[in-house]
C-alpha cells in the first residue's frame, strides 16, 4: 500500500529517495499482515457490492494484487514513481501465472487531479463501486494554506470518481493520541504495517501557535541478512545483538478526528451514509484504543 506525497502545487514527493520502497515489503510484514487486513478489507467491500475499485494510494501495489486475487477489478494509482517502479515490476512477475494481471492498469495518478490521469489508466464511465486511500496515505498531503482546502479538493476528486452509490474507504492515524502523548497508540493492532523487522519508530509533533500541525516518524528496519549496500547504520538490540538498520524520515498531516469526519460529509453531503471503524472493528471494547481509524462514507444514490 502506498502513502504518495508527490502532489502537485510544489508538494515533495517524500519516496523520492527510494529509500522507503526498497524496505516497504519489510515493514508491512508478510503472510499474517496480508491475511488478517484481506478478511476485514474483502469483507466490506462484499457488504456493498463493490466489484470495481480505484486503488488511490497503490504504492508498491501489494494491496491491489491482494484485492485483484479476491476477484475484485482494480485499477491502481499513486504518485511516487519510486514506489510504482515496485508495482509494475510485481504485475511483470505475475502476470505469467495468472492473466487477471493482463488487465491490471497501474499509472500515475494526482489526487488533486484525478480525472487528467487518463493517459496511464482508463476511468469506467460510470465511475467505480469504491475508492481506497489507505494506510495513512492521505495524511501525506499537507495543509499550506490552514484551511484544509487540498484536503477538501481531494475528497471531492475521490467522490467524482465514484458512481451514485459507490464508497469511499479512506483512514487516519489516531492523531487525537499521538497529539496528546507524543507517542503511537500502544495497540495490539497494528493493522496495515506488521512487519517483524521494525526496530523503532520514533514520533515527533510540530505545533505552531498551540497547532499540532505536522507529526513526523523516523523509521529503522532491520536489514540484517540482506543486502543493502553503504545505506545503513548499525543499532544495538535490548538483548544486546548488534545489527544493521534501513532509516527513513516520513512526514504527515495530523487529522483529528472530529474534523476529518466533518470534511468528509461536508463534501459528500448531509445524510451521506457514514460509518467509522477503529482498525476496522464496529463495535470495539470500551478502552480500545484505536491505532487507525477508518472511514467508509457513501455516494447518494
Amino acid at each position: 500500500m502506498g502513502m504518495t506525497s508527490h502532489l502537485v502545487n510544489g508538494v515533495q514527493d517524500q519516496y523520492s529517495d527510494g529509500k522507503a520502497a526498497k524496505v516497504w515489503h519489510l515493514y508491512i510484514g508478510g503472510k499474517k499482515r496480508t491475511e488478517e487486513y484481506k478478511e476485514n478489507m474483502v469483507k466490506l467491500l462484499k457488504e456493498h457490492n463493490v466489484q470495481t475499485v480505484l486503488d488511490a494510494a497503490c504504492g508498491t501495489g501489494v494491496d491491489s494484487v491482494m484485492l485483484l486475487e479476491a476477484g475484485f477489478t482494480v485499477k491502481s494509482v499513486d504518485a511516487s514513481d519510486k514506489m510504482l517502479k515496485y508495482a509494475y515490476k510485481l504485475r511483470w512477475q505475475r502476470h505469467k501465472e495468472n492473466p487477471v494481471y493482463d488487465d491490471w492498469e497501474i499509472g500515475e495518478g494526482d489526487w488533486l487531479d484525478l480525472e487528467n490521469c487518463e493517459d496511464t489508466i482508463t476511468h469506467p464511465e460510470k465511475g467505480y463501486d469504491a475508492v481506497i486511500c489507505i494506510g495513512n496515505s492521505f495524511a501525506h498531503l499537507p495543509d499550506f494554506a490552514g484551511d484544509n482546502s487540498l484536503h477538501k479538493l481531494a475528497i471531492s476528486n475521490f467522490h467524482k470518481m465514484l458512481k451514485p452509490g459507490g464508497i469511499l474507504i479512506i483512514d487516519h492515524r489516531n492523531y487525537d493520541h499521538i497529539i496528546k502523548y507524543g507517542a503511537l497508540p500502544n495497540s495490539s493492532s497494528k493493522l496495515y504495517y506488521q512487519g517483524d523487522r521494525i526496530h523503532k519508530i520514533k514520533t515527533s509533533v510540530l505545533t505552531v501557535d498551540t497547532q499540532a500541525t505536522m507529526v513526523t516518524l523516523d523509521y529503522e528496519i532491520d536489514i540484517s541478512g540482506i543486502p543493502f549496500g553503504k545505506d545503513q547504520t548499525m543499532r544495538t538490540k535490548p538483548d544486546g545483538k548488534i545489527i544493521p538498520v534501513s532509516q527513513f524520515r516520513l512526514s504527515y498531516y495530523p487529522h483529528r478526528l472530529a474534523n476529518f469526519t466533518d470534511m468528509l460529509k461536508g463534501i459528500f453531503g448531509e445524510g451521506a451514509e457514514h460509518t467509522l471503524l477503529s482498525d476496522f472493528q464496529a463495535d470495539p471494547p470500551a478502552d480500545y484504543i484505536s491505532s487507525y481509524f477508518v472511514h467508509v462514507i457513501k455516494k447518494k444514490e
